[in-house]
């Protein structure tokens, strides 16, 4: 098991996802960004089909900020630091869930931007080519690449690792490839990839996870898109961590579309065992599973929207 350091408060301010609402109010612990700034109506922040998350995590009066994640377009992200006046220096190291072209779109603007040089944590096949979709109807879609060559280009401390890494000072956990257990969570069905010349089913083994241990509450569990399932990532943090304490899962769970949907109901029922005072799915998660969650745990549900801080 690794020892992962307790944080005293840990703040997470969504940068990018798929949806902005400028009219939903605030509450104690979810922080929306208003549509106005200095008296006059500010410039509209920027939602697209993307994910990132900047994480604050405080301890001993010391504060770390790790970015997850760097939405799809390569001017999004940097729109919305800007408008939420945001310094880009503030942040440490960024973490990729995984090589797919939504994850990483401004990743390198933002280190051209930051100054000095920055550990980016990513799974091998981060970088892995020759990955693909295949419809229904049979056509192929390729997905692009992020090359590696044109990331050390950017001050990038490129920090390759497929098991469980600690950063921030021991705070932060960023699971590495996480353990497939359940009989339900079967990935992409239609994702594969071309190595040696043979196509293989993708497993997408780059996906991962942040975790954070928030002082007498439990695990705060933050997924990219939750490929490997929501359910075995949640289980594989309270493995390595030696934790089975619960209180926040927050992030994509890929529950959309007709592939996915079936799963709704027993991702719900499996949420349930954990008994998480915050569930907030964002991104892939899907319209229809976040309305289910939200009627079964109304009480524990945030929606998730661009400019939105949560305060654990």
């Amino acid at each position: 098991m690794i020892e992962l350091k307790e944080a005293d408060n840990i703040e997470i301010v969504t940068l990018m996802d798929n949806y902005t609402d400028a009219l939903i109010p605030s509450s104690p612990r979810v922080k929306r960004s208003p549509p106005y700034k200095n008296g006059k109506i500010a410039s509209p922040l920027i939602a697209e089909h993307g994910l990132s998350l900047l994480v604050r995590i405080l301890a001993n009066g010391k504060a770390h900020s790790i970015l997850l994640d760097a939405g799809c377009s390569k001017s999004g992200v940097l729109h919305n630091l800007k408008e939420l006046t945001i310094d880009i220096n503030e942040i440490e190291a960024i973490i990729l869930s995984h090589g797919h072209m939504d994850h990483y779109g401004a990743l390198k603007s933002i280190l051209r931007l930051k100054t000095g040089n920055t550990p980016v944590i990513v799974h091998p096949d981060v970088f892995l080519k020759n990955r693909f979709l295949v419809l229904s109807n049979g056509k192929k879609i390729q997905f692009p690449v992020l090359e590696k060559g044109s990331l050390k280009k950017t001050r990038a401390h490129i920090i390759i690792n497929a098991a469980p890494y600690l950063l921030a000072s021991g705070l932060a956990l960023v699971t590495g490839e996480v353990e497939r257990t359940t009989d339900f969570e079967k990935g992409m069905l239609s994702a594969f990839v071309k190595r040696g010349g043979k196509t293989e089913k993708d497993q997408i083994l780059d996906d991962q996870a942040v975790v954070l241990n928030l002082k007498g509450k439990g695990l705060v569990i933050i997924t990219g898109c939750a490929h490997s399932g929501i359910i075995n990532t949640v289980r594989y943090a309270q493995k390595v961590t030696g934790i089975d304490q619960v209180y926040a899962v927050i992030g994509g769970f890929h529950l959309s579309g007709m592939a996915f949907e079936p799963n709704i109901a027993q991702t719900i029922k499996e949420l349930k065992v954990f008994k998480p005072a915050l569930i907030s799915p964002m991104h892939c998660t899907g319209w229809k599973a976040m309305i289910a969650i939200a009627r079964e745990r109304p009480w524990h549900f945030v929606l998730s929207t661009v400019g939105t801080t949560l305060t654990l």
